[in-house]
């Protein structure tokens, strides 16, 4: 056999088989374009009862395969489009990774991005009710890295680093109204007064003003004997 000859009955895709890659290489010679088709539809259908581990798969993808194992030169009206020769084999592109150090790995890159973003807000009272929700995703990281040693003022420190002292919130409110604290379900619309919008899900949690919230238990009428 000379060098530039392909060889006869090559299988293209040996996970069909070679039947499978003769009956492909059959409907190629049919000269009749609808009676191609019609082979073609009828192939795809065996190879899903031949190969049941392919039912799961999209029709697309054993329509690629037939056109594959036709060389790409079957010719068929055909449900999807014959994909390009030149992306077969084609290496996918390599996701760079994010430039830069995260300075704190513990709260990964999302928390330095957060605050980057509650930098910019001009508002102070917004910049606020961000900050707070900031801090209480980094207690929550915090708590989950290192559970022993903890507390506010070590959120607030590190708030301080990551905005290069631009974000800024008093401890001693922090603390007295646990402005950080997760469990606490907080409303952050600055239009929205916090102690009334939760007041139906929170019993006699603190907000942020350190007023006690109404415990639904009072609203509660008693049942009637």
């Amino acid at each position: 056999m000379r060098d530039n000859e392909k060889p006869i009955n090559k299988v293209i895709l040996k996970e069909y088989g070679k039947n499978i890659q003769k009956l492909v290489d059959y409907i190629k010679t049919v000269p009749d374009q609808e009676k191609r088709t019609e082979y073609a539809f009828a192939l795809v259908e065996l190879m899903k009862q031949l190969n049941p581990q392919l039912k799961s798969e999209s029709d697309q993808k054993l329509w690629d395969d037939m056109y594959i194992m036709s060389d790409f030169e079957l010719e068929v009206d055909g449900p999807f489009p014959m994909p390009l020769k030149e992306l077969l084999g084609k290496k996918p592109k390599t996701v760079g990774y994010p430039e830069g150090e995260v300075k704190f790995k513990h709260y990964g890159r999302n928390i330095e991005k957060l605050i980057e973003k509650a930098i910019e807000i001009e508002d102070d009272e917004e910049q606020e009710i961000a900050l707070i929700y900031i801090g209480q995703l980094m207690r929550s990281f915090h708590s989950t890295w290192n559970r022993e040693n903890f507390d506010d003022a070590i959120i607030l420190e590190d708030i301080k680093t990551l905005s290069k002292g631009k974000l800024h919130i008093d401890l001693d409110k922090v603390k007295e109204n646990g402005l950080f604290e997760t469990s606490m379900r907080r409303d952050f619309k600055s239009n929205v007064n916090a102690s009334t919008s939760n007041s139906n899900n929170n019993g006699g949690r603190r907000n942020f003003s350190g007023g006690k919230r109404r415990n639904n238990n009072q609203n509660s009428k008693k049942r009637r004997n």
